[in-house]
């Protein structure tokens, strides 16, 4: 496994070869223990932003949770306290502290010091596991400015304290206790870390899929900062997880189709249920792990669902002929579903287990998921037309969708200039060179047309809100103007035949909407449709979301802007309140070309963030799984942070 920058994450080297300094076996250095975690951080924890912050908690959750799967521990209690750190407390059998025989050291202080030492690599202790390899734990004390761990077990209490992964002082007995179980307190280095403050919403979305995916624990999470409180329990485990996903939404049968069998020791659980909506919200776990990008036994879920429906359409003579099917694609519509797997040997990719690879467990689950299907289809034939009628009228929208496309296809052939006429092009062709704004309302893109640079910007205003794709199919949106023209406008195409984002236009998207609630949503609007028809934009980095101003502060000839409200105020004491001038821009609209140039434009000045498909994933996540509170109540927060543009102040 190699480092960030090509070379082995354990060995440095000095001096080149042919560039006047020796190099020679004393130009090698050997980092000792934890210093490797340290030296490459995202090697091991993914990234050192907000990513990989929260993931230093997951680890340490997930080793209690490993201690759920084995039997053996039924709470865990998660704080974060005033100053950032956490401690994670569980009531499972306990780190052991008898002496290791090889290492010669307790246990627990080898657990904690030394990458690959863990319980989880036979199936022994742990017959399945999410901290499988066995670095999680000791990653964490690596990365932590401390860490404190306190073992209950044998009657006693034992306590160790390292510090940046070395350890302060030998394991020591602090009393005594009648209960056994971990507890682990740590803070982030604020030397490894570009940002210590951890989010209580984004650690209580994942403590609460582990409530879902563990039927019977309780888990709690308490915010010493803010007072906040939540407890996590839900006897219904993965079918309560799906109802709450579709809570909110017109389902076409009551109760989830639920089905729990294991195979050459693969346990599959899998809860799906139907809802009138046109998009797929599939969540995929393995040994509890969130797998973002999937892997075998998704795809052996999805498989398993395709055949088993074209099976049961077939041999009742709902296609119109013999080579009438429906995609996979038609049969997710509106599909809600979690699919669980648990297994001994799980092969991630990387140490952040984003994607499942055991080539087996695709087999197991499509036979598993297969036959639960259709003896389900068999007894609930009113469930199984109506997914079948969902699935065909998916289907007949697809075939509308590309007929449509087909007609704008030909008549962009037959018109003598195929880009719309709102858009103000740029007179650049390398698309690595050029940008496009999508500006809100008319007066905002006029004063952008006049404000940009002609020789790489590009501008297209659009009209108010555009389509919610969240509830349109594919031939509906095509009907839509305004997602025409951004289509037409980027030159990609769209639909999963279709789209190709080689032919982007522009390798700069930047989303420009008021800094007010209203162009909050449109924002919004905006990246859901990216996220849903254009991911590869995203992936490819190529869409990015601007932030203009919130004021203008005029003394005599000086101009000041602010973004926020702490801003305005620090320039306020800075140069005084006599004879200010404060304009509260209420939308792109009141700044002149100039103004907007100067503020948002100008890549030399301007303010704009890259929009990833980590802060999309996280927002889809987040909207989904809280979905059991008010849904207005929670507007803001879905705007401001689920998007992962909370340093805007909207």
């Amino acid at each position: 496994m190699r480092g960030e920058s090509g070379q082995d994450p354990l060995v440095e080297t000095s001096g080149e070869p042919g560039g006047g300094q020796e190099y020679d076996a004393t130009k090698i250095q050997v980092l000792k223990g934890l210093e490797g975690v340290r030296k490459r951080p995202a090697m091991y924890i993914g990234s050192t932003s907000a990513r990989g912050l929260h993931h230093l908690v997951y680890e340490v959750v997930d080793n209690s949770v490993d201690e759920v799967l084995a039997g053996f521990c039924t709470d865990v209690d998660v704080t974060i306290h005033p100053d950032n750190s956490i401690t994670v407390r569980d009531n499972g059998r306990g780190i052991p502290v008898d002496e290791h025989p090889v290492q010669g050291r307790p246990a627990v202080e080898v657990v904690m010091t030394v990458l690959h030492a863990g319980g989880k690599f036979d199936d022994k202790s742990y017959k399945v596991s999410g901290g499988l390899h066995g670095v999680g734990v000791s990653v964490v004390n690596a990365l932590s400015e401390w860490l404190e761990v306190e073992v209950r077990r044998d009657g006693k209490r034992y306590f160790q304290r390292y510090a940046r992964g070395e350890v302060m002082n030998d394991l020591e007995v602090i009393g005594k206790s009648e209960e056994t179980g971990t507890t682990v307190r740590f803070k982030p280095d604020v030397t490894i870390f570009e940002e210590t403050e951890y989010s209580y919403d984004t650690l209580s979305q994942r403590l609460r899929e582990l409530a879902f995916l563990n039927a019977g624990l309780r888990i709690r999470i308490t915010d010493e900062r803010s007072g906040k409180n939540h407890e996590f329990k839900f006897d219904g485990g993965i079918v309560e997880f799906v109802k709450s996903l579709n809570h909110a939404k017109e389902t076409l049968h009551p109760d989830p189709i639920y089905l729990h069998k294991t195979r050459d020791e693969v346990d599959v659980e899998v809860a799906v249920q139907y809802n009138d909506t046109f998009n797929e919200n599939v969540f995929a776990y393995v040994n509890n792990i969130h797998t973002v990008e999937g892997g075998t036994h998704l795809v052996g879920f999805k498989a398993a669902l395709t055949r088993t429906i074209n099976n049961y359409g077939t041999k009742n003579g709902l296609f119109r002929d013999a080579k009438s099917g429906v995609s996979g694609d038609d049969v997710r519509e509106g599909l809600t579903a979690v699919v669980s797997v648990k297994l001994r040997d799980p092969q991630f990719e990387g140490q952040t287990k984003t994607k499942l690879g055991n080539s087996d467990v695709k087999g197991i689950v499509e036979s598993i998921v297969g036959e639960a299907l259709n003896n389900y289809f068999e007894e609930n034939p009113n469930v199984a037309r109506r997914v079948m009628e969902k699935s065909l009228s998916a289907a007949r929208a697809r075939e509308a969708a590309r007929k449509a496309r087909d007609l704008a296809r030909r008549k962009s052939l037959l018109d003598s200039g195929s880009l719309p006429g709102k858009l103000a092009d740029c007179a650049e062709r390398d698309p690595a060179k050029t940008e496009i704004f999508l500006v809100e309302g008319d007066s905002a893109g006029g004063s952008a047309k006049m404000g940009r640079d002609r020789q790489y910007q590009a501008i297209l205003p659009l009209k108010g809100k555009i389509l919610n794709v969240e509830k349109a199919r594919l031939d509906k949106m095509l009907a839509n103007e305004e997602i025409k023209v951004i289509i037409t406008a980027l030159g990609t195409s769209i639909g999963t035949d279709e789209f190709n984002p080689d032919k982007c236009r522009y390798h700069r998207i930047i989303l420009m909407s008021d800094a007010d609630v209203d162009g909050s949503h449109i924002r919004t609007l905006l990246l859901t449709f990216f996220f849903r028809h254009m991911k590869p934009l995203i992936e490819r980095g190529w869409v990015y979301v601007a932030q203009p101003p919130l004021y203008l502060v005029k003394k005599g000839k000086e101009s000041h802007y602010a973004w926020s409200d702490a801003e305005r105020d620090t320039i306020l004491a800075r140069i005084g309140e006599k004879g200010l001038h404060v304009q509260r821009y209420k939308g792109l609209g009141e700044m002149n070309p100039e103004q907007l140039w100067e503020t948002t434009m100008n890549p030399a000045k301007r303010v704009v963030r890259r929009v990833t498909m980590d802060d999309l994933v996280a927002a889809e996540q987040i909207f989904s799984t809280l979905m059991g509170e008010a849904v207005e109540p929670r507007r803001d927060f879905i705007y401001k942070n689920a998007l992962n543009v909370q340093n805007l102040d909207l």
